[in-house]
């Protein structure tokens, strides 16, 4: 095998006037958490290992599945059901020889985030899952951090750079812009759907940004969330302040807000099996008159394999609300089971008497 120098390999960038040499010896010693290896994350993780930074770390817990493959673009057909974070990082050390990579492949928690993400410079976050964003927000901003973030919603892509060293404070934060988690479910891309070429944009942008926060070239999104529309191409800044006033946003009310919160996702959770039902289950029962099946997709034009009693998207249905009887048995379902087992969760804790099962792998493997 014919054996490259770092100087053949970037040359591209350092003949570029502003960067050269020393900004690439930067890239090389940088060292780059990754969280979620999707759409965004393998974007990213490939074009910040081929552009020559050093050490990268992958983080996610999921494996690759047929739907991932449409925008997810690094993985192939014959990768499916492997991990993620460790298809990525073989893809990777095949093209990039002069970068370190480690894995993990478990979901990022309060529990385990202090020893997984320490050692690294940025935090790029590319999850899909609103818990572990503000987790991964409230962490750097206790830590002093950097974070990259990004986030999909339809044909909207969101970027920024928070948590900038930026004279005697640090820039803003995710809860500059947003001080509390919403209560209420915010769909992602497997429930609302997305068109790919978004998500490469998005994660190209996060990947921009980690390399002008490591080599110092250009102006970083800091103070503001760049806000992309694919549909016309238009594009808007959204202005952030750093108000020391807010109780919540800086570092003394984010550590009273870390103690408290336990930033759990269904996506990532364990799934109680006493609440959960297999499709070949249901198949055996689906004739029975007591049986209430509830759609809790967000999609209600979404095809669906029985005749469904209800259709209530889970950002709307609201436990308090939902009339039960306790001579019927409930099964709720969405399109993958996740929605549904937060709802069922939910309807099992208000009622626990109550018949009432979440669709295992939801309703697109049935």
């Amino acid at each position: 095998m014919e054996k490259f120098t770092k100087n053949d390999f970037y040359k591209r960038q350092t003949t570029l006037d502003g960067f050269g040499e020393e900004g690439q010896e930067k890239l090389q010693t940088a060292e780059i958490a990754i969280v979620g290896c999707g759409g965004l994350g393998c974007v990213a993780a490939v074009y910040l290992a081929a552009s020559g930074i050093g050490n990268i770390k992958l983080i996610d817990f999921d494996v690759v599945d047929i739907s991932n493959l449409h925008r997810q673009v690094f993985y192939k057909t014959n990768d499916i059901g492997k991990l993620k974070a460790e298809v990525l990082a073989n893809h990777i050390k095949s093209i990039s020889p002069f970068v370190n990579i480690s894995t993990y492949t478990e979901a990022i928690t309060k529990a385990n985030i202090f020893t997984e993400i320490d050692d690294f410079d940025v935090v790029v976050d590319c999850t899909d899952s609103l818990p572990t964003k503000y987790l991964l927000n409230d962490y750097c901003v206790m830590t002093d951090h950097i974070f990259v973030y990004g986030s999909l919603y339809k044909h909207d892509g969101y970027v920024a750079t928070f948590n900038v060293p930026d004279g005697l404070l640090n820039s803003a934060n995710l809860r500059s812009a947003f001080p509390k988690m919403p209560e209420e479910a915010v769909p992602n891309c497997s429930e609302v759907g997305t068109l790919n070429p978004i998500v490469g944009i998005i994660g190209l942008m996060q990947a921009n940004e980690v390399i002008k926060v490591i080599s110092g070239v250009g102006e970083l999104l800091k103070n503001q969330i760049l806000i992309y529309n694919s549909l016309d191409n238009s594009q808007l800044k959204m202005k952030l302040k750093v108000d020391l006033a807010c109780d919540n946003i800086g570092k003394r009310g984010i550590l009273k807000t870390f103690k408290n919160e336990d930033y759990l996702d269904a996506n990532c959770e364990i799934q109680d099996k006493n609440i959960l039902i297999s499709a070949k289950d249901l198949k055996q029962k689906i004739n029975n008159k007591s049986l209430q099946i509830i759609s809790v997709a967000e999609d209600l034009n979404i095809k669906l394999p029985f005749e469904i009693s209800k259709k209530i998207p889970l950002s709307k249905f609201k436990v308090d609300g939902f009339k039960v009887d306790l001579d019927n048995e409930y099964i709720i379902v969405c399109k993958k089971g996740i929605l549904s087992y937060v709802a069922t969760k939910d309807l099992k804790d208000k009622h626990p008497n109550l018949k009432v099962f979440s669709l295992t792998r939801g309703t697109e493997n049935y």
